[in-house]
Formats: C-alpha cells, sequence, structure tokens
C-alpha cells in the first residue's frame, strides 16, 4: 500500500526520514556511496534537493536488517529511485 508523506531529513544518497515513521525509507535498488565513500556528499545532496521538504508516495517492498522500510519512491508521477539511479551513475563517472 501507498502512502503520502511528507520528507524531513535526507541522510545519505539512498535514505530519508519522514514525518509520520519511527524509521528511515531506503530506496530500492539504489546503491548510493556510503558516507567517506567518494561521491557520497553529492549523492546526498542531489537527494536532497529532490525531495526534502516535498510530499513523496512510498511504497514498501521489503524491510531490512535495521528496520528500514525499503521503497519505491515517486515525486509526483516520478520515480525517485530511477532519478537517483541516474544521478549516482553520473557522479560515480565524474
Amino acid at each position: 500500500m501507498a502512502r503520502r508523506e511528507s520528507v524531513t531529513k535526507v541522510i545519505d544518497g539512498d535514505t530519508f526520514e519522514t514525518s509520520s515513521r519511527k524509521n528511515p525509507v531506503r530506496l530500492a535498488n539504489v546503491d548510493a556511496p556510503e558516507k567517506g565513500e567518494p561521491g557520497s556528499g553529492k549523492a546526498r545532496q542531489a537527494l536532497k534537493n529532490l525531495i526534502e521538504g516535498e510530499q513523496v508516495r512510498v511504497e514498501t517492498v521489503a524491510r531490512d536488517q535495521y528496520g528500514r522500510s525499503v521503497a519505491k519512491v515517486y515525486l509526483g508521477r516520478e520515480s525517485v529511485n530511477k532519478m537517483m539511479e541516474e544521478k549516482i551513475d553520473r557522479i560515480r563517472k565524474s
């Protein structure tokens, strides 16, 4: 079931918090650089620019070992997962 939620904080290039969840949400099938790895700051900033403070639609597809929802996320009709995959690919190539 999809839920509309307000993004309150971007943690890194593939994880964010919303006002209505206790645990963060992780973008499904997106592998952003981890903190300290090359490109991690750019990936975080890209996701922040895209969704922080916005209303998104979250479709949970799984839970990870940390209790986070692993989800397909949409901003309007656009897939945030797909947009971030493309942005991260460009970041890694630069």
